[in-house]
């Protein structure tokens, strides 16, 4: 068993699958410590009096980060990780329940045969189903149209899954990346537009992150473009303005919308009216899902610390050096001219010698791994922090 180097705090409720990966590593649990190397947490919101000097990395079992104060740890130096995919295929599973919802009225027919416990014999309930099951009349799902805003780890996974219910499928997403692009099936007819996908789709689907460019995207302007669609939100409720969607399902834009994310608006809408179908945030509820987000931010977590390399961070750009040395140098510094130069310059007078390296950047953030050949002291981490705009140094070894 490796010896232990670095300490974990968790600041929620973690798979033990996940923190059994820890075992193989030289990191272990400590939730007593107050300065961790590292913080492992779900959906807690995390407070910035834990960005303390000890603290190198955050790894988010999930896929959402708004619970994570993002720039002031990357002006701290704190990488910060998330798990995309890892709950892909709960959350996939649970878009197809809410489209079974929303267009067989599920909900409300098992809510009306429940409330029926008067008709106590047979030859009274079977005629009076038979009357009034016309009152649930749906909609087939095969030959509708789907529309998936956002074709990342789990939109990509609805697309096939409306694909495979003989939909007709419909994708938008400004920031397709090849490798999402190579997931999806040949089926899927790409929008010009959000607005085009609205004005088509009999289903739409949500699978975008939230940030300042996506908060309230979902607005009235949008929705006057669709016509009775069913909205379905199981990626962030900071995605939608609230208030718009009730004004779409006023003027019949939307038939109904069903959401992960209850509000108390939601609540008095879906009591008073029954187009609105709320899920208590269970999008990733499933004993896989848990497990495969916590393996997942406990192996990212690990290998960070024990060797410098990022994998899925949302503030840092992702880099993989191999190991070629016992000695290992990550800086970090703001991403400004001339950095590279820097530092080289003050290794060279420090006597270290570079056996390899690399450098890679991120908006105002840049990264180094730096293998030295020869025995790396206390003394050149303090002369390499002191260097202008280097934001941290570590020495892995």
């Amino acid at each position: 068993m490796p010896m232990v180097k670095y300490k974990i705090k968790t600041l929620s409720n973690i798979s033990s699958k996940g923190l059994m990966a820890l075992s193989q590593s030289s990191c272990s649990i400590d939730d007593d410590c107050k300065d961790p190397d590292g913080i492992l947490i779900r959906s807690t919101k995390l407070e910035k009096t834990y960005l303390n000097n000890t603290l190198k990395a955050i790894s988010r079992a999930g896929a959402g980060f708004n619970n994570i104060p993002i720039d002031a740890c990357s002006e701290k130096g704190i990488v910060v990780f998330n798990t995309p995919g890892a709950n892909a295929n709960a959350v996939k599973e649970l878009v197809l329940a809410g489209l079974m919802l929303s267009s067989r009225n599920v909900f409300s027919s098992i809510d009306f045969v429940n409330n029926l416990e008067h008709l106590k014999h047979m030859k009274d309930l079977e005629p009076f189903l038979e009357e009034n099951k016309k009152r649930f009349k749906g909609r087939e799902l095969s030959g509708s149209t789907l529309g998936v805003v956002g074709l990342g780890a789990i939109g990509s996974k609805v697309a096939r899954m409306g694909v495979a219910l003989d939909m007709k499928v419909v994708g938008y997403d400004p920031a397709l990346s090849v490798e999402a692009a190579w997931r999806l099936p040949s089926q899927v007819e790409p929008a010009d537009s959000i607005e085009d996908l609205f004005s088509v789709a009999d289903f739409i689907s949500l699978h975008i992150p939230a940030n300042d460019k996506t908060k309230g995207i979902i607005d009235s302007k949008l929705l006057d473009k669709a016509s009775k669609a069913s909205l379905l939100n199981f990626a962030r409720h900071e995605v939608v303005d609230e208030k718009a969607v009730l004004r779409a399902l006023d003027k019949d834009s939307l038939s109904n919308f069903i959401t992960d994310f209850p509000t108390p608006e939601l609540i008095k809408r879906a009591n008073r009216e029954g187009d609105v179908l709320l899920l208590p945030h269970i999008g990733a509820s499933t004993n896989q899902a848990e497990e495969n987000c916590a393996v997942m931010a406990v192996q990212q977590l690990a290998n960070f610390l024990e060797n410098g390399d990022i994998t899925n961070s949302v503030n840092f750009p992702n880099v993989r050096l191999p190991r070629s040395t016992k000695y290992r140098l990550a800086i970090t510094n703001k991403n400004v001219p001339a950095m590279i130069g820097q530092i080289a310059t003050s290794l060279g007078n420090l006597g270290l010698n570079i056996a390899d390296m690399t450098n890679v950047s991120r908006g105002e953030i840049a990264y180094n791994l730096i293998d030295i050949e020869n025995k790396v002291v206390e003394k050149a981490l303090e002369e390499l922090s002191l260097i202008e705009d280097v934001i941290n140094v570590r020495l892995i070894s």
